[in-house]
């Protein structure tokens, strides 16, 4: 019977670990047991990080759409009760880029949730 190597796979198999592993500093980019390990972990950090980061960006947008109803005389939570009553169909992104940029519509747009408050 002929002797098989299985060569052909496992340098398939570490040059894709290796590739993964671009940019690790020391022994963690170059030593095949360091690197899966590593490669691993940064794997499930990227996953987790993925749903963090939405997490956190809505948090700012949030900060930035209640500091700027403040500013216009009016609660966060009672400034989107309101634009709910009032069927307004900007979402907490551009509302905190209205608030940034364009004080002025975002005023306007404050006005028409107490309006449909009241």
């Amino acid at each position: 019977m002929v002797r098989t190597s299985k060569a052909v796979a496992s340098r398939r198999r570490r040059k894709r670990l290796l590739k993964r592993a671009k940019g690790f500093v020391g022994d963690r980019k170059n030593h095949i047991k360091l690197t899966s390990d590593a490669v691993m972990k940064a794997m499930a950090f990227n996953y987790r990080d993925r749903k963090v980061k939405k997490r956190n960006f809505r948090r700012l947008w949030n900060t930035r759409i209640g500091i700027a109803a403040k500013i216009n005389g009016m609660s966060y939570s009672k400034l989107i009760h309101g634009l709910t009553k009032a069927g307004c169909q900007l979402d907490r992104k551009m509302l905190s880029d209205m608030a940034i940029r364009d004080p002025d519509s975002f005023a306007s747009v404050v006005q028409e949730a107490k309006a449909a408050l009241a």
